[in-house]
């Protein structure tokens, strides 16, 4: 937990690069632009923050941490494995609401190296926990059986190359809309017949 999270002019600052940040990317936005929008000085800016970068690791860790939480009580929760997913479809649609290209570019093709590695191992905890939860909804015939949960794996980190290749994107109204078509093909492609979509006649 920050020390300065119950300041006003902190939370003002965040909450303006969260919004800022999330809707036209990192490198697009000035440190004087974040100042000027939240109401504060460049002085108050570094007293939190070193930099921008920091200031944005600060924003994705908050991010992440918030969606394994969700995620975990979605599937702690003693519903069918089917009302799992669905709700984990929704909570990625929550997410990713208003994320620009600009954003998920800047994250994987940042020239500080820092915040790359940051999100990539954040992220990759983050789908050994799922692949963790899968193996168990496989033993328990949720998955076909027949599927390698190194596949899963292998999918899952591939589907964050898919969200930043500008030749798919532009197929696309959004990110978010990106980004849920591959939420959807990975989650319901993986289901048994009995578990999943109905067969198309």
């Amino acid at each position: 937990m920050n020390p300065n999270e119950h300041n006003p002019r902190f939370k003002r600052l965040v909450n303006t690069a969260d919004m800022m940040f999330w809707k036209f990317g990192i490198r697009r936005i000035t440190i004087d632009e974040l100042c000027l929008e939240a109401n504060i000085s460049k002085m108050t800016f570094y007293k939190f923050f070193e930099n921008k970068i920091e200031l944005a690791k600060y924003i994705l860790e908050k991010k992440m941490d918030e969606g394994i939480i969700k995620y975990r009580q979605i599937m702690d929760t003693d519903i069918p494995f089917t009302k799992k997913i669905a709700m984990s479809v929704k909570l990625k649609m929550e997410q990713t609401e208003n994320l620009s290209q600009e954003f998920l570019t800047d994250v994987y093709r940042n020239p500080d190296t820092e915040l790359f590695e940051f999100f990539e191992s954040r992220k990759n905890d983050f789908l050994n926990e799922i692949l963790n939860d899968y193996s168990k909804a496989q033993k328990s015939g949720h998955l076909r059986k027949n599927l390698k949960p190194e596949f899963i794996l292998y999918f899952l980190n591939h589907m964050f190359e898919m969200a930043k290749d500008e030749e798919l994107y532009k197929h696309y109204d959004n990110a978010q809309e990106l980004i849920m078509e591959l939420t959807n093909f990975f989650f319901y492609g993986i289901m048994t017949e009995k578990n999943g979509r109905k067969k198309s006649t």
